[in-house]
C-alpha cells in the first residue's frame, strides 16, 4: 500500500514539534543508565519484556560484577540469572549475554561494533537493540522500532505497515538520519504520556492538528 499522502511534510512538523516537547538528544532521552556501548547493550538485552526502571535497579550489580565483555563471557551461569532474575525471562537472557559477550571477545576484539549488520549477528541483539546502541551509543543513524514507535507512526499515517521492520525503513524514507534515534525515544515517550494504546489523550496532544487519527 502507497504511503499516506502528506506524509513527508507531516513528518518534518512531528520531528519539529516532538524535538521542542522532549528536548535533548538520543542519549539525553534514552532512560537507561549506561556509561558505555557494553553496558547499553547488556541494558538494552535485559529491557526485552521489562520496565527501564526495573533494569535500572539491576544493572549496576551486573556492570559491577561484569564490567567487560570478557568478565561477563566467562561467567558463571547461575550467578548471572541470580543477578538479573526480577528482569523476567532470565535463563534466556543470561544464555543471550554470555553468548553476546564471547561473540564480542571472539569477533570483534572486545569491542562493540557500530554497524548494524555486525550488531545483528550477536547473541540476543535484533535490529531494535541494534539500532539503540547506533543511535545512543555511537550517535549514529538508527532508528528503533518498539511497539510505542509503531503505533504512533501508523495513527500519524507515516506509515501504512505493522511489521517493525518495513514501518523503521518507511521512517528512514521520511526522517533524516541525524533525528532518527531521537524521534525513536520521543515518540516512545509521548506514546507513553499521550499517545496510549487503549485511549489516546488527543485533547492534551501537540499533534491533534495534523493527526490524521485524532478524535473529532
Amino acid at each position: 500500500m502507497a504511503r499516506p499522502r502528506g506524509a513527508k511534510q507531516r513528518a518534518v512538523t512531528v520531528v519539529e514539534r516532538l524535538a521542542g516537547e522532549y528536548p535533548g538528544d538520543a542519549r539525553a532521552l534514552c532512560a537507561l543508565h549506561h556509561d558505555s556501548p557494553f553496558e547499553l547493550l547488556v541494558a538494552t538485552i535485559l529491557s526485552a519484556q521489562c520496565t527501564d526502571e526495573m533494569v535500572n535497579k539491576v544493572t549496576p550489580a551486573v556492570f559491577a560484577r561484569y564490567p567487560t565483555p570478557s568478565d561477563l563471557a566467562h561467567a558463571d551461569p547461575g550467578e548471572v540469572e541470580e543477578l538479573i532474575h526480577s528482569t523476567g525471562f532470565f535463563r534466556q537472557k543470561t544464555k543471550s549475554l554470555i553468548g553476546m559477550s564471547n561473540a564480542l571477545e571472539e569477533r570483534f576484539a572486545g569491542e562493540v561494533p557500530t554497524e548494524l549488520a555486525d550488531l545483528v549477528t550477536l547473541p540476543g541483539v535484533g535490529r531494535k537493540t541494534g539500532n539503540v546502541v547506533r543511535s545512543v551509543a555511537f550517535g549514529l543513524p538508527g532508528l528503533p522500532v518498539d511497539t510505542h514507535v509503531g503505533r504512533l507512526a501508523n495513527r500519524l499515517k507515516l506509515t501504512n505497515e505493522t511489521d517493525p521492520v518495513k514501518v523503521e525503513l518507511d521512517l528512514n524514507g521520511l526522517v533524516a538520519p541525524e533525528e532518527r534515534g531521537a524521534l525513536s525515544l520521543r515518540l516512545i515517550l509521548h506514546g507513553r504520556a499521550i499517545c496510549v494504546a487503549r485511549k489516546p489523550r488527543c485533547a492534551a496532544c501537540l499533534l491533534v492538528d495534523i493527526c490524521p487519527s485524532a478524535a473529532p
